[in-house]
């Protein structure tokens, strides 16, 4: 089993903790992981991008051209990793910001309405949660226990508190799957 995923967006959304997140789990699974984060001068605002590949096996670079999945959180990387994804992959888009849906018919393409479900929970910051709940459920590469434990990892533990709202919107987020 191998998964190479690309997670992209503006800086801001949480497309670096969500990879980070992702990569942590597979760690606690024993999988062999590399986590390569893409971001520009911006901190908020800029596109970021973030690498992941998860394997059973050795990885022998965590430089790719192409991907087995993309989440895309806005248009710019909508038009920028359609394109790359492989035949028969997934592609997992927010449809907050996107004008133009996702056209290609080799692929499998699931909107997920992130943004709307953190105005109903009043909390935005939930939004990358959300985002990789719908990951989790259209791809569970990893399980949602070793999310927790790599969230609670990649939190500071000040904000251990936060951690059953993320757990409430990663669980939320298996909900919000549309094909």
């Amino acid at each position: 089993m191998k998964d190479e995923i690309i997670i992209a967006g503006f800086g801001g959304q949480g497309v670096l903790s969500m990879g980070k997140i992702l990569a942590y789990s597979g760690l606690m699974e024993n999988k062999e992981v590399t986590w390569l984060p893409s971001y520009g001068p911006e901190q908020r605002g800029g596109t970021a991008n973030v690498t992941v590949i998860l394997s059973d096996e050795r990885i022998s670079s965590p430089i790719l051209d192409s991907y087995d999945v993309a989440v895309v959180l806005n248009q710019q990387s909508l038009d920028k990793f359609e394109p790359k994804v492989k035949p028969g992959g997934v592609l997992i888009y927010d449809s907050y910001g996107i004008n133009r849906i996702p056209t290609r018919t080799d692929i499998t393409v699931y909107r997920v309405d992130a943004m709307d479900a953190t105005f109903e929970m009043q909390n935005t910051k939930a939004f990358n949660m959300l985002v990789l709940g719908a990951l989790l459920k259209v791809r569970p590469m990893v399980t949602v226990e070793s999310v927790l434990k790599g969230l609670k990892k990649t939190l500071p533990e000040r904000h251990h508190n936060l951690l059953p709202m993320n757990e409430e919107a990663l669980r939320r987020g298996m909900e919000l799957v549309n094909s």
